[in-house]
């Protein structure tokens, strides 16, 4: 093995050569023996193999992987010399071989190191997006799960930071089709990690782009299938695919396989929920998913049967006034619960979906079930405006840091979800039924419109990205708020609910996170 003086040499005739570099073959193998040397042999050799790379392409293979031995060093700061100068041999159709070596090394714990890989993928994403891509899908679709992990992770928050002319549009279509590939086994992380990956591409910014990331969310949704709702997994796997495709539903993309399914499935359902997170209100959350779909709902197949489902449903939360005894006191030990956060929803969804069958409440029920819904929307009214003058009496007069603390703002919400319902409710009781009102659900940032500001559609057909809408609130543990009465609903804040990270199934071999064990060791 070479010295350390024989590999400067060897160095210096390389150097000299200029033009003629390529005949000293000899010398540039001296060079390459470096890396079976001690600690200074190995460093020296760490940056003299790529400098002099691509005047050696029948030594490619040998130089590569001398390169790649001192990438696996036991000393640190070899490692790192090395792993500095790979994206010096990413040449040609060398590119995505080095795209895959740098990928297998995102696996390493050493932080500085981590950093030096990141920054080589990075630097040779700049020289050939679609082979550094090539590199890392190939990781993601057949590496070791520390390596899948990171690579996936890698994408998710480096690609934003790319300039334009390196994600094209052709690129940009290379990512979605080895998306897809990888979306037909994922874990219920990787599947969120995806949807992120996805939904910042500009082409897919489009009306067709989005509609066709829903098309992707529905089919990891398993919409076709029978839901069962005493199945955890299941339960877990319909709120996560269904929180990516909120997001993308708008007035030209629309909800409605969601939606129908919502209503045919998971309504008639509702009460024998399995939560897949302990302390989740599960109803109320997919109460508030469906409220949030209802509004961009296209033309249903089974409008009035769903509609009937949903109304039913709506009943159940919308309990009759109590008897009176002959003396004018309650018969009953106790008046009616009033679950106001459950029947925003309700009220909510009915009243998007009536829209489009505005004669349901008047053609489609007979007599008695009208005078009946009629009572109850009535004694609801009643509960209602008793709880709006508790809150506005307690917020009287509060403003800035006063509102700011924790059971005030629990009041502003209970007052934005009593005031929703008293609109709806409002709307119902005209003769006939009216469904013109609009209300900001109690949870959703309300938008603000400048005078003489026109509103922007935030989809488009151009390949520009729409604007950003404001940010949504924060999902803070649930708070809870008590009226005198006692009969308020108990769940009036945001819910929280954390990413499981496995929508454990039996998707292909790895399902949603039962992803099979792969072979462990170097794979270049």
């Amino acid at each position: 093995m070479p010295t350390v003086e024989e590999l400067y040499r060897n160095y210096g005739i390389l150097a000299d050569a200029t033009e003629q570099v390529s005949q000293h073959k000899d010398a540039y193998q001296v060079i390459l023996d470096g890396v079976k040397g001690g600690t200074k042999e190995k460093r020296l050799a760490a940056q003299f193999i790529p400098k002099f790379f691509k005047h050696f392409p029948e030594l490619a293979d040998s130089a590569i992987n001398a390169q790649l031995d001192l990438c696996e060093d036991e000393d640190v700061s070899i490692r790192r010399q090395a792993i500095k100068e790979l994206p010096q041999f990413a040449t040609g159709e060398n590119l995505p071989r080095v795209a895959d070596i740098l990928t297998q090394l995102l696996q390493t714990d050493d932080s500085a190191e981590f950093n030096l890989v990141n920054n080589a993928l990075l630097s040779i994403f700049k020289m050939d997006a679609k082979g550094t891509l090539g590199g890392l899908f190939s990781q993601i679709l057949q590496g070791e799960d520390i390596v899948r992990e990171r690579a996936i992770k890698f994408l998710s928050t480096k690609l934003k930071t790319l300039p334009d002319e390196v994600l094209t549009k052709e690129v940009e279509e290379f990512i979605l089709t080895e998306s897809k590939k990888v979306l037909e086994d994922v874990t219920g992380e990787e599947f969120v990690l995806f949807m992120k990956i996805l939904s910042g591409l500009k082409s897919l910014q489009t009306v067709s782009g989005r509609q066709q990331l829903v098309e992707l969310v529905a089919e990891q949704a398993d919409l076709e299938q029978t839901f069962n709702p005493s199945d955890p997994d299941c339960v877990d796997r319909l709120l996560q695919c269904t929180r990516q495709a909120v997001p993308l539903f708008s007035k030209n993309v629309h909800s409605t396989r969601f939606v129908t399914y919502f209503c045919e499935q998971v309504l008639p359902n509702l009460s024998t929920l399995t939560t897949p997170v302990e302390g989740l209100d599960i109803q109320l959350e997919v109460l508030k998913l469906l409220a949030e779909m209802s509004s961009f709902c296209g033309d249903m197949e089974k409008l009035e049967t769903n509609l009937r489902k949903l109304f039913d449903k709506l009943l159940e939360y919308m309990p009759l006034p109590p008897e009176e005894a002959e003396n004018g006191e309650n018969a009953g030990n106790e008046e009616p619960k009033l679950q106001f956060s459950y029947v925003e929803c309700l009220l909510y969804s009915f009243h998007q979906l009536g829209r489009k069958l505005p004669d349901f409440l008047t053609a489609k029920l007979n007599a008695e079930k009208l005078k009946d819904f009629k009572i109850r929307l009535q004694y609801f009214a009643r509960g209602l405006q008793v709880y709006i003058r508790q809150l506005r009496l307690a917020l009287q007069g509060k403003t800035g840091e006063a509102l700011k603390t924790e059971e005030n703002k629990i009041k502003v919400v209970a007052l934005k979800i009593t005031n929703n319902i008293n609109v709806l409710i409002k709307d119902l009781f005209h003769i006939p039924p009216s469904y013109k009102s609009t209300v900001t659900l109690s949870w959703k940032p309300v938008q603000k419109v400048e005078i003489g500001q026109k509103r922007t559609n935030e989809d488009t057909t151009s390949g520009s990205p729409p604007k950003k809408s404001p940010a949504g609130p924060k999902r803070d543990a649930r708070q809870i708020y008590n009226p005198p009465s006692g009969k308020y609903s108990s769940n009036l804040g945001n819910f929280n609910y954390e990413q499981r990270g496995a929508f454990r199934g039996s998707r292909g071999g790895r399902g949603w996170g039962a992803r099979g064990n792969r072979s462990r060791g170097r794979l270049y």
